[in-house]
């Protein structure tokens, strides 16, 4: 009798544990967790083994873009419209209306992607060097860009009214690009807080911004049957200090005060997500959280982790090619996702695969960024792919699209740029690893720290011709110089005569789209003389042979 007691009290206590590690658990009625090879746990998961067409790739585009494009006041314009007195708000006070009368909700249907072409994006994509491509399933704005079961403020519903993934999916097929998709709606329900809000200050103050309005407030509107709360999620009180604009981002791993969701909240987008990877199959899916969807409060995250892995191998014949990428991951944790970098770069190389995300403007389009040119030049990401490349990193890299599905002229001749020099380069990127070290230079050595999740890429995209960044394959090195030296002379010390990192013999040194030049070996340094005319305005590479 004692033994049963014991027994049911330990499976009490057992069980006590379970439900207080995860204080929002989700449920799996609608959309089944796969069962496979996978569970959701730490120690399941990290059996991951990154898949070498990833390892292989190392440059990726991304088609961050949705309906916050439309008043190209750029990205969180939809949270940013909500806090009084900031550009966003002015802006959309001016042009669109007040957003006590003319929320984001609205700006919805002026989303059309009239000139959007799918097939001729992927197509110049994959032209100027793309290896994978990511298209956005959902932004913090909560709206989802394909014919959602659980959204119904969606793409197909209202605004271009397209499948946007099933037609990006296509696309990607079609020219042979692994299909990625970025989830971040998760963050919906502290983002929007601000719709929560109020002016303080002249004729409308006081009065409620659209954050609180209900489905029966539709009738007679152009939304009617629609419930702005399935979008906006502010049916609940406001997290601590939400009225600080900034206190979001020490909030965003679901503590320090952050109004905790609901189960159906949790749930909802987790039916969301598994429902895009069972219709639309992605190869890689993204999510811009600390370590998983709404870990550490709710086991959402690694259920979402188990069943894509699960599924992609029950869809590659047993075979898992799939990546899941996110932020802010420990060295264990490093092991069950592939650690993603927002616009920056650890300074060593790392032991596991990862990636960089960054963008040549905003991540929603701005036309304050094109009309004062704040684009990124065709060398910045040249250095920062290179750079991220001998590190053992992939570059994700956003091209921002105006609201009708184009990018402007600006951008276009920054890609056709980069991709010209792409093209002559490419054996120095794809299918390399890294090599003894992963790069020379003050930059190389100096010890630059990553902030939250990344944002130090400033430093790399200062580089000179001073630092020197390697990589390999089985049969030949590369050395790329990231800026074109004055004195047509570069001296790479790490292959000087004496050097343990190189001891063989050099017989012959390459410049990448020129042919063979003249080098000199010495204990100070491997000295290549360069042609006397430029190849291009980005960086020289040179393969060295054994």
């Amino acid at each position: 009798m004692k033994t049963k007691i014991l027994l049911a009290s330990l499976a009490l206590s057992i069980g006590t544990l379970s439900a207080q590690n995860y204080q929002v658990p989700v449920s799996e009625k609608n959309e089944p967790m796969m069962k496979g090879e996978f569970q959701p746990t730490w120690k399941s998961l990290e059996n991951y083994q990154v898949p070498e067409w990833f390892k292989n790739a190392k440059f990726g585009i991304w088609a961050h873009w949705g309906p916050q494009c439309v008043e190209g006041s750029g990205d969180w314009m939809a949270r940013s419209m909500y806090m009084e007195g900031t550009s966003e708000y002015k802006h959309h006070v001016e042009h669109y209306g007040h957003p006590s009368e003319v929320g984001f909700k609205d700006i919805i249907p002026l989303f059309k992607a009239e000139k959007w072409n799918p097939d001729e994006l992927v197509a110049f994509y994959k032209k100027i060097g793309a290896q994978y491509f990511f298209a956005l399933g959902n932004h913090h704005d909560n709206f989802d860009l394909w014919d959602s079961k659980y959204q119904p403020w969606n793409s197909k519903n209202m605004g271009p009214k397209r499948d946007i993934l099933a037609e990006w999916e296509k696309a990607a097929r079609k020219y042979e690009l692994p299909f990625g998709i970025s989830f971040h709606a998760d963050h919906a329900w502290t983002w929007y807080e601000p719709s929560q809000r109020y002016d303080r200050h002249g004729s409308k103050a006081g009065v409620p911004y659209d954050g609180t309005l209900t489905k029966a407030d539709g009738k007679g509107k152009w939304w009617e049957g629609y419930d702005p709360q399935d979008l906006y999620a502010q049916n609940h009180p406001m997290s601590k200090g939400s009225w600080a604009d900034g206190m979001i981002h020490s909030q965003w791993a679901w503590g320090n005060g952050a109004c905790l969701p609901t189960q159906e909240y949790c749930t909802n987008f987790y039916d969301r997500t598994v429902d895009a990877i069972n219709r639309y199959n992605p190869d890689l899916i993204y999510f811009d959280v600390t370590v998983a969807p709404f870990y550490p409060i709710s086991d959402a995250g690694l259920k979402i982790a188990a069943h894509f892995y699960n599924h992609n191998m029950a869809t590659h014949k047993g075979k898992l090619e799939a990546v899941m990428l996110s932020k802010i991951l420990d060295e264990n944790q490093r092991k069950a996702i592939v650690w993603d970098v927002e616009r920056g770069a650890p300074n060593e190389i790392m032991e596991q695969p990862w990636q960089s995300c960054s963008c040549i403007g905003g991540w929603h389009y701005n036309t304050s960024i094109y009309e004062n040119n704040w684009y990124k030049s065709a060398s910045d990401v040249a250095k920062l792919l290179i750079d991220i490349v001998s590190k053992n990193g992939n570059l994700l890299l956003s091209v921002p699209l105006r609201a009708d599905g184009t990018f402007d002229e600006k951008e276009e001749k920054i890609l056709n740029e980069f991709g010209e020099w792409m093209n002559i380069n490419k054996e120095a990127i794809y299918n390399t690893r890294p090599w003894e070290i992963f790069g020379e230079g003050p930059i190389a050595e100096a010890d630059i720290k990553i902030n939250a999740q990344g944002f130090n890429e400033g430093a790399y995209s200062k580089a000179t011709a001073q630092e020197i960044r390697f990589t390999q394959t089985k049969k030949d090195l590369y050395a790329t110089v990231l800026a074109w030296p004055e004195n047509g002379n570069v001296t790479i010390k790490s292959l000087g005569a004496d050097s343990k990192l190189f001891p063989q013999k050099i017989r012959k040194v390459e410049l990448l789209g020129y042919g063979t030049v003249r080098f000199n070996r010495t204990a100070e340094g491997l000295s290549i003389t360069l042609p006397e005319k430029k190849l291009n305005n980005i960086a020289p590479v040179f393969k060295i042979k054994k």
